[in-house]
């Protein structure tokens, strides 16, 4: 793939991330978005995405992508985008 291709892949995908950010949780803050623009790594940006879009809540997404590469899984009820809402039915 050309860097050229590359590129646009990495700011499509930041552009993503932001998008679900906001769609989930609001206004996010400007140092969020500043560094998520410094993250060069495609399978970085598609895990923050994914995490993002399943976290329970703004908490549980800021320590995963504060984890950087060193996590790799999404487990648990803290990925489960309705644990609040389902947490009273047994």
């Amino acid at each position: 793939m050309f860097s050229f291709e590359s590129e646009t892949l990495l700011v499509d995908d930041r552009e993503d991330l932001i998008a679900v950010l906001q769609m989930r949780f609001g206004n996010i803050p400007g140092e969020l978005i500043e560094r998520i623009y410094q993250i060069d790594d495609m399978n970085t940006l598609q895990r923050h995405i994914l995490a993002a879009a399943n976290a329970l809540n703004w908490d549980v997404f800021i320590k995963e992508f504060q984890e950087g590469e060193n996590s790799f899984r999404l487990l648990g009820e803290d990925f489960n985008p309705l644990g609040d809402l389902l947490e009273g039915r047994g």
